[in-house]
């Protein structure tokens, strides 16, 4: 069965609307810490069609956040953005009737009374609504949900997950989401921005998508077949050598994730469209900057190395990058003594903060980067001013694991030059 839906919709970012809040959970995790969703790519090989994918995708469109805090249009009772809603193993549940009943999982589902739904109760969008019991760990998702006037609920699909288990749907099943996959591991959510990191890759859409889909994707919606598109599943990332020193703080976060984790195409929607959940303390303003990182700066990755078993989301136990190794700079490259250059590296799970240090003397002594570990693997340099050209310089990256022990060390593989300025 293809399942077609609807777009999403291009909302121009607005300041300071209406509060629409919105609960979060901190019971439960977000399934285990080797689901496809939770594990680093920044080290895995580039697809061999990345280019053709972000050239029908929109090489020149600029990435859109579409979440923000407030409503649009404004007054409307319409969230920007995907919300969710937490409720105890004792929320009653109430029955739910498909149009897909044979992709759904039958229920019934714990929906609350006056649920928040994608794009607000008059909606006719996507109406997804988002529900996680943090009693028992699950979640539960439903697509173009509406009330019925007997207190059951209507809905395009439904999809059950298990939050502690790696289980993908059947084969062939969409979910409350095209690709069959999960809507809420993928949302850019606002405490996690506030707490410095996100550690999972994000939810994306894209126009056009393939007649197919790829790990760990389980559904796909269109009948095109050309190879240019990029089918339901394929992880994309951020570029490495993008600079983000430019965007604040929070931005800067979003982006590092793009960076580590990636985002994965879930629907066919608008070119570059990341969804996150509305909360009134997102800075719209601030948000909208993010349009100047460009398709052209993603490449898409080829995750398939780290599959177990297709019809498991887990991955590899020894997948993923097995030591520290420096990626930027690493020989070659002339640095304006000054200017900002992010320094970029992979490393094990293992390692989770980091020391940077740099030489201008060919590894005779070495000098702090940062005054502190930092986490991530990346980090923005403010480039030391020199008085002379200097041709030997290296960067080395040391982590550490969770008890303060080294866990592996790595320094550019050829010198870089700093020039005086």
């Amino acid at each position: 069965m293809i399942k077609l839906r609807l777009s999403a919709l291009c909302i121009p970012f607005i300041v300071l609307f209406s509060f629409v809040g919105v609960a979060t959970s901190q019971a439960c995790g977000v399934f285990p810490a080797d689901n496809i969703w939770n594990v680093p790519i920044d080290s895995l090989p580039v697809d061999s069609n990345s280019s053709a994918y972000v050239a029908t995708i929109g090489p020149t469109n600029g990435l859109h956040p579409d979440f923000g805090s407030g409503d649009w249009p404004p007054g409307s009772d319409s969230p920007i953005g995907i919300p969710y809603v937490t409720v105890p193993g004792t929320q009653p549940k109430v029955e739910v009737s498909f149009d897909y009943a044979d992709e759904s999982d039958p229920g019934p589902y714990p929906i609350p009374p006056n649920p928040p739904i994608e794009g607000g109760p008059q909606s006719d969008g996507d109406r997804h609504i988002l529900i996680i019991d943090t009693d028992n760990c699950i979640l539960y998702e439903l697509y173009y949900a509406f009330p019925q006037q007997d207190g059951s609920w209507h809905a395009g699909s439904g999809a059950i997950f298990d939050l502690k288990s790696d289980q993908l749907r059947p084969a062939g099943w969409t979910s409350a989401d095209a690709a069959g996959l999960p809507i809420f591991p993928g949302l850019v959510r606002y405490d996690e921005v506030a707490s410095g990191e996100i550690n999972h890759a994000l939810r994306f859409t894209v126009p056009q998508t393939r007649n197919t889909y790829i790990w760990p994707a389980r559904h796909f919606a269109s009948s095109l077949t050309g190879s240019q598109y990029p089918p339901m599943g394929q992880r994309f990332r951020l570029k490495a050598d993008f600079d983000v020193s430019g965007f604040s703080p929070a931005n800067q976060v979003i982006l590092t994730a793009l960076k580590r984790y990636g985002m994965i195409v879930a629907d066919n929607g608008s070119s570059w469209f990341v969804s996150g959940v509305p909360d009134p303390r997102w800075n719209n303003d601030d948000l909208g900057m993010l349009h100047q990182v460009l398709g052209s700066n993603f490449e898409a990755v080829d995750e398939s190395s780290l599959m177990v078993n297709p019809d498991s989301a887990a991955t590899k136990p020894n997948s993923g990058p097995t030591k520290v190794t420096v990626l930027s700079p690493n020989g070659g490259e002339v640095l304006p003594g000054g200017s900002t250059f992010t320094i970029t590296w992979s490393a094990p799970a293992a390692a989770i903060s980091f020391s940077l240090q740099y030489s201008l003397n060919s590894g005779k002594s070495w000098q702090a980067v940062s005054s502190r570990k930092v986490t991530g693997t990346s980090y923005n340099w403010k480039v030391p001013k020199v008085s002379s050209n200097q041709t030997g310089c290296f960067v080395r990256v040391t982590g550490y694991n969770s008890g303060g022990h080294v866990v592996g060390t790595d320094q550019s593989d050829g010198p870089f030059t700093i020039e005086r300025k």
